[in-house]
């Protein structure tokens, strides 16, 4: 029986799914299959219920190889005796909303997809009824579905049952949108707004066709709408500069009034201001902090830990609410969110620079276009008022500075190797004098005072690959370049790392 372990991406299984020049891929129609089969037998167990008397419902997004991994997967699900729904092209918010919709109420659900990952890897990311699966619940899937006996055999003549989820999901956000406009034209509560999409590609041109479209918005001038698996304009990720450049361009070409832009999947998004400004990172961080301040003031902001410290100053200055910097790992994020108000403290935010967004309203779920419709909401609210999105923002301050370096560790044991670095660097900066955050939560944040380097960086493991990300932000021009050369001073003792982008 092959090894999955490979396969496990934190709470997400990512692999390679088109067979590369030497016939090699990882994530196989098997795998997903056995995968499958261990998820509904999980679903079984945590139940209580019969298997016949399980339903989980399978989506994808647009990549090229959807069609057979999904059938391998309903195939999978049907071999246990568990009943299998089909979805079609979805999003994956939208696959944990079948637990919830009366109408469906699943028991779990299992998306394809890899994200942003180019358009030869595939993944699969499932829920219950709780939300998204943990870490440890990966770890349990990978060693059910290696130790599986059954002999593998998808069903070639599968005909699935297709289920309407997506039409349900969007008449939910379309729903959210009118209440919360709230317009005299309650059926199209956003006529005279212009509003326009990049879907990358991906799965999430349905937002333009199924939400906005009917409200009443001009959505003319959205980019890549139609479902292309290869990817062709650009990476589907609002971190990306490439798709992020191309939706500012258009907003300004088009005249839009706000720029909407998705990942493939849709949990993640990002936005463009009227003057063609890109509204990612911190900014979509504080942008959905502002709006979140309305309606629960003095609330606590849980964020990854590579946040700006120009960030604290926004949201604990001007919002006056609490920033609290966490793990990097959006479950990580929403974890704390959700521990942080059992223990009695409200919180209704979680958010990743990446564009990962959940809301406490909307089960600590990541939802790309449930962000959106936040977003819409409070533009078509201001524009009333003659104001535009980026008004929420205006007192943002952004570092004169910003960069981030990826240094690649060259050790067999990579993690053993950069977690050594990371605990000799800390010592180093104590040693030297530097501020050191008391708990960085992951790696080493670092403040600097001085004239030729005021900002602050953070040195830190990256979640999966051998790597050393380093983020640097300073107040000063050539700060960065400063900060980064006293690193790089630190990293000559250690030649498993790769310092040379620090260098040039």
């Amino acid at each position: 029986m092959a090894s999955y372990s490979e396969l496990q991406n934190g709470s997400d299984i990512r692999g390679v799914s088109v067979t590369d020049e030497n016939g090699r891929a990882n994530f196989t129609e098997e795998a997903a299959y056995r995968l499958a089969r261990a998820f509904a037998l999980l679903l079984s167990k945590r139940t209580g219920k019969e298997l016949s008397k399980i339903s989980v419902y399978v989506g994808h997004d647009s990549r090229i190889t959807a069609a057979p991994l999904s059938k391998a997967v309903l195939s999978g699900i049907r071999s246990t005796g568990a009943q299998g729904f089909y979805t079609g092209l979805s999003s994956t918010p939208s696959m944990f909303m079948s637990t919830v919709f009366e109408e469906f109420r699943s028991d779990g659900a299992v998306m394809i997809t890899a994200s942003h990952l180019p358009y030869n890897r595939n993944g699969m990311k499932f829920f219950d009824c709780r939300g998204g699966l943990e870490k440890g619940d990966i770890k349990e899937l990978i060693a059910a579905a290696e130790a599986d006996g059954a002999e593998y055999s998808a069903d070639e003549k599968l005909l699935p049952t297709f289920m309407p989820l997506m039409d349900r999901y969007c008449r939910f956000l379309r729903d959210k949108i009118k209440e919360g406009v709230g317009a005299q034209d309650y059926e199209h509560p956003l006529k005279g707004l212009k509003i326009i999409v990049d879907a990358g590609n991906g799965a999430g041109g349905f937002f333009v066709k199924k939400v906005l479209d009917p409200l009443g918005a001009d959505t003319s001038g959205s980019l890549y709408l139609e479902p292309d698996g290869m990817f062709p304009n650009h990476e589907p990720n609002p971190e990306n500069k490439d798709a992020m450049n191309a939706l500012c361009d258009a907003v300004v070409k088009s005249g839009a009034d706000l720029g909407l832009i998705f990942d493939t999947d849709v949990d993640r998004a990002a936005a463009v201001d009227k003057s063609g400004r890109p509204i990612n990172r911190n900014a979509i961080v504080a942008l959905s902090a502002a709006i979140v301040s309305g309606y629960c003031p003095g609330s606590i902001v849980v964020t990854d830990s590579v946040t700006s410290d120009k960030l604290t100053e926004f949201i604990e200055g001007d919002l006056k609410m609490t920033h609290r910097r966490f793990k990097r790992g959006y479950k990580n994020v929403i974890n704390e969110a959700i521990r942080l108000n059992r223990a009695g403290l409200k919180c209704e935010l979680a958010i990743e620079t990446s564009g990962h967004c959940a809301l406490g309203e909307n089960y600590f779920l990541d939802d790309g276009a449930y962000l959106t419709v936040k977003i819409i909401i409070e533009a078509s609210r201001l524009m009333k008022r003659g104001r535009t999105i980026d008004s929420l923002i205006s007192d943002l301050k952004e570092a004169k500075e910003a960069k981030e370096f990826r240094l690649k560790i060259n050790d067999a044991d990579f993690r053993e190797y950069g977690s050594r670095v990371l605990a000799d660097f800390e010592q180093f900066a104590r040693d030297s004098g530097f501020d050191v955050a008391e708990n960085s939560y992951e790696g080493v944040r670092v403040s600097f005072s001085d004239i030729a380097a005021q900002g602050w960086m953070l040195i830190r493991m990256s979640l999966h690959d051998p790597l050393l990300p380093l983020n640097i932000e300073t107040d000063n021009e050539g700060g960065v370049r400063e900060i980064a050369h006293r690193v790089a001073e630190f990293l000559k003792k250690y030649p498993g790392v790769d310092a040379s982008p620090l260098l040039n």
